[in-house]
């Protein structure tokens, strides 16, 4: 399992991200460009300590990161399937779109794995780090079967 992280472009939704996939054993793939500095303090506070632990990989660009053998779930609002109700496998890589506008259509359409948390109407959107952290922990739950980790009996 692994998280990619498309554009982001609130260094603290990444460092939050970045410090979940520490604490969980979860890759964190970013897609660039992101909408800030590597460097920035907002980015290292939010992931504080964590970046030692973490398994990150920048990847420059959409074009790049579609060419990988890999299984991508799209987190997006206009998904029709909710988390609940789609098989997650072990190997899949969740990606979250940018905070500002999501993922472009052209990306949309090229991954046909896509989930929605179901929210209340009149509702934009949840934060991405939030979002990750819910989808996630169900991706999680559904594999742990597949792995053997110490992890899995804490979720289960």
């Amino acid at each position: 399992m692994r998280l990619a992280l498309y554009q982001p472009e609130i260094p603290q939704n990444v460092g939050t991200l970045i410090r979940l996939g520490a604490c969980l054993g979860v890759p964190i793939d970013v897609i660039e460009p992101t909408g800030f500095l590597w460097s920035d303090k907002h980015l290292k506070r939010a992931g504080l300590d964590y970046f030692e632990m973490a398994n990150v990989e920048r990847i420059q660009g959409w074009l790049i990161y579609q060419q990988r053998p890999q299984r991508i779930v799209l987190i997006d609002t206009k998904a029709e399937v909710t988390l609940w109700d789609f098989k997650f496998m072990p190997n899949d890589t969740l990606m979250l779109g940018c905070e500002s506008s999501g993922v472009p259509d052209s990306v949309f359409e090229a991954i046909p794995n896509r989930v929605k948390i179901p929210m209340l109407a009149n509702r934009r959107s949840l934060n991405m780090a939030i979002a990750g952290a819910m989808v996630l922990t169900e991706a999680l739950r559904q594999t742990c079967h597949a792995h053997s980790t110490h992890l899995c009996s804490a979720i289960t």
